[in-house]
């Protein structure tokens, strides 16, 4: 009797140590998932949903409701301009849409400065800021880079011609936007050809400036890089003596005769007679 209560004591005794190891497995393992609970809660970011397109869409192309979609984004990294709901972006419904001024890949976000306005058109007058005009200038493959400017780069234009009998190349404009080449307002067109006329967004002091100079002489335009935010002085200009180091010949104005006179009275009359000068 006395061997068989000692068997169940030890048997006890096992399962109750058993049961106690399983216990603290158990707890580690939840310990251990509450942890990554924790962490991953920490890691997750905060956000709201966007448009975005569905499919690639050109230039020029309508976008419609099937075309966009809501999608998470970072709070914190929010592309400015992005449109928050359906009714934001069609704003006039389905019969005036927005018309796509840069090309877009599927899923990307919709941005204010790739559509225009509803019922607009992809022509100029949907790309214009407030306040410019459109200004057209005659170019070739010299004076327009060589076929290698793009709707929206930046450029410096140049005036040549005759100022007071002088051969001159002055900086008029600096850091001027480019919104159309040729017929093309499309910035994703990268093929490269030679343009014969290209479109800059100024103001309209500018267009009076640009068209005087393009009536009285040469435009040139030099590209400006994409981050070079370089404040170029002014008057900036270089004329053919300059170039060449010709120094002007300054004329000394000629010095006036020195005149002596001495004076005599004969009866009521002064005379002066002029003599020679003493140094």
């Amino acid at each position: 009797m006395r061997l068989v209560f000692g068997l169940v004591l030890i048997a006890g005794i096992a399962l109750a140590g058993f049961a106690v190891h399983m216990a603290q497995g158990l707890l580690g393992t939840y310990e251990t998932n509450l942890e990554q609970e924790r962490i991953a809660r920490q890691a997750m970011v905060e956000t709201t949903e966007i448009l975005i397109v569905t499919r690639p869409i050109e230039y020029g192309e309508k976008i419609t409701a099937e075309d966009v979609a809501l999608a998470p984004f970072s709070v914190n990294h929010l592309p400015e301009g992005s449109f928050a709901t359906t009714e934001e972006f069609f704003t006039q419904g389905e019969d005036l849409l927005r018309t796509v001024l840069r090309p877009m890949e599927a899923n990307e976000a919709i941005l204010t400065v790739k559509v225009s306005e509803p019922g607009d058109n992809a022509g100029l007058t949907g790309r214009l800021t407030k306040g410019y005009r459109a200004f057209a200038i005659d170019v070739d493959a010299t004076s327009g880079v060589s076929g290698f400017l793009r709707p929206g780069d930046h450029v410096d234009v140049y005036w040549s011609g005759k100022a007071l009998g002088n051969e001159v190349t002055k900086l008029i404009e600096s850091g001027v936007k480019l919104i159309a080449v040729d017929q093309s307002a499309n910035s994703g067109d990268r093929d490269v050809s030679i343009a014969k006329t290209v479109t800059v967004e100024v103001t309209p002091i500018q267009v009076a400036a640009l068209a005087q100079a393009q009536a009285t002489g040469d435009l040139t335009l030099s590209l400006v890089g994409t981050a070079d935010d370089t404040i170029v002085a002014a008057g900036i200009e270089v004329d053919q003596n300059s170039l060449l180091g010709i120094v002007a010949n300054e004329v000394s104005a000629p010095v006036a005769q020195k005149i002596c006179t001495i004076k005599s009275r004969r009866g009521g009359d002064v005379i002066e007679t002029p003599i020679p000068c003493r140094n």
